[in-house]
C-alpha cells in the first residue's frame, strides 16, 4: 500500500510517498481502507519535531480518517499512521456514519468539531450574552467556533481571519464582524491558536472576568510571559487547551459528538469543507496549511 512518511524531521519536504506492507490488525483492532484522511495543524508538529522525539522515526504521521471495514461497516476513526490507503484501529475507536455524510464533514466535526466544543464549553465555559472573538476564524476549528458560538447563546461573535475572501465566508457562517485590534469593545471569550502578536493584542482587549483560551502556536514566535500581577489587574484568565488529554474525560468524545451530528443533521451547522489532496501530495497540503491558504477542514484522498 501507499502511505506517507517521513524519516527525518523538518518541514513539508520530509514528507515521502512509500510502499508500505498493509497493518495487520491486533486483538481488538480492525483493517480499515481509508476513504479519506483528515490533515491537522498538529501533524505539522508531528513532521518538525514539535511532538515527536528522534527514536520514534521514521514515521507515518495521520491520526483520523473515514474509511470501510471488512465487514462493509463505513466508519470514522481515532488511529496512529492515518496518511495511508490503509490503517488499522482499536474497535472502541470507531464510529459508524451513515453513507450521505461527506467525508470530510465527518472529519471536520470529529477533531475540530471537538476542539471547538471544548473550547466553548469546557475551556471558556462560554455563557449565553457574551462577546466571543475568533483568531483564524476560517480554519476547521475557528469556522465551526464562530457557529458553535452562536449556537450556544453568544451574544456577539467577532471573526479574527487574514483574507477578504475569508471575511466572506466567516460572515456567511454567522460572525457578526471581523475583529480588528484594537477591539472597539472589550470581549468576554477569545480563542487564540495563533499566538505571538495576537495573543498580545487579545490579553490587552478581555473586558473583566474575560477569559483568553490558548491551544495552539500557529505563528511559530514565542509567547510573551504572562504576570500573575498583570492578570489581576487586568481581572482576566489565560486558559491553556490540548484536545488530548481532554479527551480522557467520560463522556468527552460520545455526548459532544453526538450534539455536533445532530446540529449539522438538522442544518444548524455547517462544517466548512476546505482543500482535498491526493495521498500522494501530502507535502503540498502540509504547505497550504502553514501558508494559511486553506480554509475549513483539509483531507488527504488515496
Amino acid at each position: 500500500m501507499i502511505a506517507i512518511r517521513f524519516d527525518r524531521f523538518g518541514g513539508p519536504e520530509v514528507l515521502t510517498p512509500v510502499q508500505l506492507p498493509a497493518p495487520t490488525p491486533g486483538e481488538g483492532e480492525v483493517l480499515i481502507t481509508v476513504e479519506a484522511a483528515g490533515v491537522n495543524f498538529a501533524d505539522t508538529h508531528q513532521t518538525d519535531g514539535s511532538y515527536l522525539d528522534e527514536d520514534l522515526l521514521p514515521h507515518v504521521p495521520g491520526s483520523e480518517v473515514v474509511g470501510r471495514t471488512a465487514d462493509g461497516r463505513r466508519v470514522l476513526a481515532w488511529v496512529s499512521h492515518g496518511y495511508a490507503e490503509q490503517v488499522v484501529a482499536a474497535e472502541s475507536r470507531l464510529v459508524e456514519i451513515p453513507d450521505e455524510l461527506e467525508a470530510a464533514q465527518a472529519l471536520a466535526l470529529n477533531m475540530q468539531g471537538l476542539t471547538a466544543w471544548h473550547l466553548l464549553r469546557s475551556a471558556a465555559r462560554m455563557s449565553a450574552g457574551e462577546t466571543v472573538v475568533v483568531h483564524a476564524a476560517a480554519g476547521g476549528v475557528g469556522s465551526l467556533a464562530v457557529q458553535l458560538a452562536k449556537e450556544f447563546g453568544a451574544g456577539r461573535v467577532l471573526a479574527q481571519v487574514s483574507t477578504p475572501e475569508k471575511e466572506r465566508l466567516v460572515l456567511g457562517l454567522g460572525a457578526d464582524g471581523i475583529a480588528e485590534y484594537p477591539l472597539r469593545e472589550p470581549a468576554d471569550v477569545v480563542l487564540d491558536a495563533v499566538g505571538g502578536k495576537l495573543f498580545d493584542h487579545a490579553l490587552n482587549s478581555l473586558a473583566s472576568f474575560g477569559r483568553l483560551v490558548t491551544y495552539g502556536n500557529a505563528s511559530r514566535t514565542g509567547f510573551t510571559p504572562v504576570d500573575p500581577a498583570r492578570l489581576s489587574r487586568l481581572n482576566a484568565s489565560v486558559v491553556g487547551f490540548w484536545l488530548r488529554p481532554a479527551l480522557a474525560a467520560p463522556g468527552a468524545i460520545s455526548g459532544p459528538l453526538k450534539e455536533l451530528f445532530e446540529l449539522t443533521a438538522a442544518g444548524r451547522l455547517r462544517p466548512v469543507v476546505g482543500n482535498s489532496y491526493p495521498l500522494a501530495e501530502a507535502r503540498r497540503a502540509h504547505e497550504d496549511l502553514l501558508a494559511r491558504r486553506t480554509v475549513g477542514k483539509v483531507v488527504l484522498r488515496p
